[in-house]
């Protein structure tokens, strides 16, 4: 494999739209609702943010790998390891993956850092947040995605949702804006349910690390009941922006891409084997990915109507 494929397989980085889309909405919001959007400081947002994601992904790999999570999914028959497998099957040294993993949390540090010089330093504190969430989530002394109290569940919102999506807005506008808000949550809800559902895959084998995710805690069956209450809140949260005039009433149409998603439920029992989650992550993916398409054209949409 060439250098650069390597370095899309160990970064994941086929799963950085679910970080683009959020900061897209911030910036196409910004744009709808104040008239303001810099092309230039949108597109360092999208670099910035999505190597702060890459970094996340390579980060948590890290301490999973050095944690023993890893091993115990890669041992477990029954497990579905979700890793990049660049360091539990040796393709990259540790000190080579540290390496690629520390280069990214400093180009996103190098963008924070410039656009806060052009809008201010709220959108190094939104960057910072989401660097500090990204390392100690599985990192010692705080580890909180090993907690199972929700913590990992309110990281995911926080990182995918509310500090892109307002961030982004605030790089285009210097200032902050309720609505902001109440459009990361849609997206951000939806992407949580993808990192909720994809413990699924190895929880057995994160219960014999000491990795306590709630469905560790709680046990399939009552991890299976919030997730669909999490894809209800998705829905609701919708209804919610439209109500409160951050998306228009045409964006309520986005609820259509969750019905596959909602379909695979009904396919689950109260036990299953990993393989029988692995529809569930896909719909999931797909669920947010087509919503947050759906979020951005209405947006774009309402921009064109209002110029009319």
């Amino acid at each position: 494999m060439s250098l650069w494929t390597q370095f899309k397989k160990a970064s994941r980085m086929q799963v950085i739209p679910v970080m683009l889309i959020p900061v897209a909405l911030g910036a196409i919001g910004a744009n709808v609702w104040t008239g303001e959007f810099h092309p230039w400081l949108f597109i360092l947002t999208l670099i910035g943010a999505g190597t702060a994601h890459l970094f996340s992904n390579m980060v948590n790999d890290l301490w999973d790998y050095k944690n023993g999570t890893d091993d115990e999914a890669k041992n477990n028959v029954d497990a579905i390891s979700t890793n990049s497998g660049f360091l539990t099957q040796e393709k990259w040294s540790m000190r080579k993956f540290e390496t690629v993993t520390w280069m990214l949390f400093a180009i996103a540090t190098l963008c924070g850092v410039v656009l806060s010089l052009f809008s201010g330093w709220w959108a190094f504190i939104f960057g910072a947040l989401g660097g500090l969430i990204a390392f100690f989530y599985v990192a010692p002394p705080i580890r909180f995605g090993y907690r199972g109290k929700g913590y990992s569940e309110v990281a995911i919102l926080l990182s995918f949702g509310i500090l892109p999506v307002m961030g982004a807005y605030y790089v285009q506008t210097s200032h902050m804006d309720v609505r902001a808000l109440m459009l990361s949550l849609p997206i951000g809800l939806l992407t949580t349910l993808i990192l909720f559902n994809h413990h699924f895959l190895h929880w057995q084998a994160d219960r014999l690390a000491g990795k306590k995710t709630l469905v560790v805690v709680w046990g399939e069956k009552r991890a299976l009941r919030f997730s669909r209450v999490l894809l209800l809140l998705a829905c609701l949260s919708l209804i919610a922006c439209v109500a409160t005039g951050a998306l228009p009433p045409y964006a309520l149409l986005a609820v259509i891409t969750v019905i596959p998603l909602y379909m695979v439920y009904g396919r689950l029992q109260d036990s299953n084997r990993s393989e029988a989650y692995l529809p569930l992550m896909g719909a999931s993916m797909k669920s947010t990915l087509r919503c947050g398409g759906v979020l951005i054209l209405s947006l774009i949409i309402q921009g064109l109507i209002q110029t009319l």
